[in-house]
């Protein structure tokens, strides 16, 4: 069914299947918003995909909307999705802590969830990867795979914890390795993470920890051109080229947000930040490239492991 709201379409998405587990509990159903679009293929891809897990495994209705930039349409959107029974409203970004921290005591049935803010409020929570490790692992991988020594970070914004892990992990690794750190100061601005590129690639790097958005394809299609190498971000980027991205940092939004859907449904999903690590299964590195070692990558996948039992890295050991 299409719902027309202004120039966007709210979209409601049924499924009846036999056999399936069914929300039981609090939750009636789910809204999801996205600034830009589900088809981003990095961050707003992601977000549909849990949308439906959550559908297919809780047998909810959902519902999304796409270009939620401005707090108008946020407010509208979130009026449109109270009056359709949603009580479960996903705002797939930290750009939503703001809107939904002060929006939410005016809707004490619904529980918004944002990623990466300062949640306040009861019915309030922020989602956060413990990024750290996932930086530490892929920076490990860069740190044994250069041949020039120069490895790169071409990130989004200076918080983002998997910068610090990605330059720990490959100076353990390597330690005659330089890393470059770069920040876009944008998740999508392709024009300036390639003007951005070209100078590293003149520095003499060759491998690049890609951790952005929409920036993301261009700059793995621009290094395989030259014959350079990868680290994927957020999702799996190996269908990219097995033979350029030599691994991706996954953060598995999809499942987590499956998991905060149930906890929800039993009423334990807590208000505040709430943090998801390796031992969440909620993050892991994707596939690797023929290029890598088998012995190094049975070094790395065995080196996760004692992270997930122990909580230490490596270079905490």
């Amino acid at each position: 069914m299409y719902l027309k709201l202004g120039s966007v379409l709210i979209i409601l998405l049924s499924l009846f299947g036999c056999g399936q587990p069914v929300a039981s509990g609090e939750l009636e159903k789910v809204g999801l918003l996205v600034t830009e679009t589900i088809d981003e293929k990095v961050w707003g891809a992601k977000g549909y995909k849990g949308l439906l897990k959550i559908q297919s495994e809780l047998n909810v209705d959902v519902y999304y909307k796409e270009g939620m930039n401005d707090e108008a349409g946020i407010r509208e959107a979130i009026e449109e999705f109270h009056n359709n029974g949603v009580n479960l409203i996903f705002g797939h970004g930290s750009e939503f802590t703001n809107y939904f921290n002060e929006i939410s005591s005016e809707y004490p049935d619904i529980h918004f969830v944002v990623f990466n803010g300062e949640a306040n409020g009861e019915n309030v929570t922020s989602l956060n990867f413990d990024s750290n490790a996932m930086g530490f692992f892929g920076g490990m991988v860069a740190g044994e795979m250069t041949k020039t020594n120069k490895v790169a970070v071409l990130a989004a914004f200076e918080w983002q914890p998997e910068v610090d892990g990605f330059f720990e992990g490959a100076y353990y690794q390597n330690e005659n390795v330089e890393v470059d750190i770069q920040y876009v100061q944008d998740w999508n601005n392709t024009d300036i993470a390639l003007t951005l590129l070209d100078q590293m690639i003149k520095d003499g790097v060759d491998i690049v920890y890609v951790a952005g958005d929409g920036y993301n394809i261009a700059v793995i299609e621009k290094l395989k051109e030259e014959g350079l190498y990868a680290i994927g971000f957020v999702s799996d980027q190996s269908d990219l080229g097995k033979g350029t991205v030599l691994t991706s940092t996954v953060q598995h939004v999809d499942t987590l947000y499956e998991v905060v859907a149930k906890e929800f449904d039993n009423g334990k999903l807590k208000n505040g930040e709430l943090y998801y690590d390796f031992k969440d299964g909620v993050i892991s590195l994707g596939t690797f490239s023929p290029l890598v070692d088998e012995e190094f990558k049975s070094t790395v996948m065995e080196s996760i492991k004692e992270y997930k039992e122990t909580g230490l890295l490596p270079n905490q050991l």
